[in-house]
């Protein structure tokens, strides 16, 4: 039992990060602009619609207020371990040093989910947008791609719970683009952060275009009723605990509109795994971490003021309610510019979900928890080339046969927990290391990290019975993996014995 406990030393984290291998080529700029890149994208231009439409009606915008608040929380938490522990592995070096090696494996094999399958999911929800894109040209051009290779052989049936076949046999620009993503992530951090900043520019232009130009389009009547499905909505395994639910169990309100658009928020995060390639990691992560978020907070409450107050909430598009909405009030040109921007947005995070994950793994890797072939640097690229093109391939197929409510469903619960583990891991690291150097600290600690847990677990409650079972089953196949191979080669297990 003490070697599933066994905490690594905080100064062993730090000589890794002083002899790290990987190339220190991000500033702060950068390292925001990858944050943004990380978060606007499927969450802004899928999700409100859907939130809206189905779960809290005009409150959405409180939903996005709530979600945004719960994300500070983490975010600060992160913060605080980034600047401490700039290293590539996220949570679950922050796990390891404070919770054991068990806890580090759970939280490093659930952010793999987080990061991976959102990759995969958002590279699915890309290729509906290339579609639709494609289709703004004229008809004679040719430009169109045949169903049969523009979906998932399988889809999944919430209400019977059951997978049925589709007549499709891959989502093959899912594929393309996430292969294409990784080949740049191969090549070198400076090549990806460059290009996510060009594709970071033209989406925040199109967000801030959305709010200009929609402004002039809102009509108050919209707003009202404000709240049609109530304000909380929360069941715990099927069981209906307080609020609004529909015949199926699936809880309605404000929160529970939070817990779906907070897929919109994922990815802030992803700016800790690049501590290694960070030039002043003490000084650039919590900017880079802490700024992001706020930036994309405060362009995603503008967007959604705009589109409830544009469109009725009822009449929103479940699928792609910016570019419709516009449609709606007689400026159907606007897709011609809001489609390539969501394009651009998607390619984004589909490119910093892939780099979180391989950094991750590399850092799992590294200690010895998963095969050394996943943290070899290549002595060129100076990048984990073999685990990224390893991880590429894998997040291909995932993209290429698995349905996006599936991929949906992974990836928000994952988070979610994963957030509640670091504001848990930075009291403990208070408490068992209260003089180790803090280049950032987190302001009122024993209030803002145990409200972040809260706040995490309440928005969990708020998700379908579906999503914890998958949760529990990803754990499950981590943990047989951890024990077959994992705890045998650990080196800090190995050390302990020595």
């Amino acid at each position: 039992m003490s070697g599933l406990l066994a905490k690594k030393p905080l100064q062993s984290v730090r000589s890794e990060a002083e002899g790290g291998q990987l190339r220190r080529a991000l500033g702060p700029w950068q390292l925001t602009a990858l944050g943004i890149g990380a978060v606007i994208g499927a969450g802004i231009f899928a999700a409100t619609g859907e939130a809206a439409k189905t779960k809290a009606g005009p409150a959405v915008m409180v939903s996005y207020m709530l979600a945004g608040f719960v994300c500070l929380l983490a975010a600060l938490c992160y913060a605080e371990f980034a600047a401490m522990t700039p290293v590539s592995g996220s949570a679950y070096t922050y796990a390891y040093t404070t919770l054991g090696e068990i806890f580090a494996w759970i939280i490093g094999w659930d952010l793999i989910l987080e990061y991976a399958v959102a990759a995969a999911a958002v590279a699915t929800a890309w290729s509906g947008y290339f579609t639709n894109f494609l289709s703004l040209f004229p008809p004679e051009w040719g430009l169109t791609v045949l169903p049969q290779i523009n979906d998932a052989p399988v889809d999944y049936k919430d209400k019977d719970g059951r997978f049925v076949t589709t007549s499709a046999f891959v989502n093959l620009p899912a594929v393309i683009i996430v292969l294409f993503l990784t080949a740049i992530l191969v090549k070198g951090i400076k090549e990806s952060a460059n290009f996510n900043a060009l594709l970071v520019a033209i989406k925040v232009g199109a967000v801030v275009f959305v709010i200009l130009a929609g402004m002039w389009f809102i009509n108050p009547a919209n707003w009202d009723p404000f709240a049609p499905y109530g304000w909380t909505g929360i069941n715990v395994f099927g069981y209906q605990v307080h609020g609004q639910h529909t015949e199926g169990g699936t809880p309605l309100g404000m929160i529970a509109g939070a817990a779906i658009i907070f897929f919109a928020y994922i990815g802030f995060d992803a700016v800790s795994t690049q501590a290694e390639e960070s030039k002043n990691p003490q000084r650039d992560m919590p900017i880079g971490i802490i700024g992001s978020l706020v930036i994309c907070t405060i362009l995603y409450i503008g967007v959604v003021i705009v589109l409830t107050g544009m469109v009725k909430y009822d009449q929103l598009h479940e699928k792609a309610a910016v570019s419709e909405a516009f449609g709606q009030v007689g400026m159907p040109w606007a897709k011609g510019l809001i489609a390539p921007a969501a394009l651009a947005g998607l390619t984004s995070v589909i490119l910093v979900s892939l780099l979180g994950s391989t950094r991750v793994i590399m850092s799992m890797s590294r200690d010895g928890l998963l095969p050394p072939f996943f943290s070899a640097i290549h002595s060129s690229f100076k990048t984990p080339a073999k685990g990224t093109i390893v991880i590429g391939f894998f997040v291909a197929l995932m993209a290429g046969f698995l349905p996006l409510n599936v991929l949906l469903d992974l990836t928000n619960i994952g988070t979610l927990f994963a957030f509640a583990v670091v504001c848990g891991a930075v009291l403990v690291m208070r408490y068992t290391n209260p003089t180790a150097p803090r280049p950032f600290r987190v302001p009122g600690v024993w209030v803002i990290a145990p409200l972040g847990i809260a706040l995490c677990l309440l928005l969990m409650l708020s998700l379908k019975p579906e999503n914890w079972y998958r949760l529990i089953g990803w754990m499950g196949v981590g943990l047989l993996i951890y024990f077959l191979y994992g705890r045998s080669h650990s080196l800090l297990g190995k050390s302990a014995s020595a």
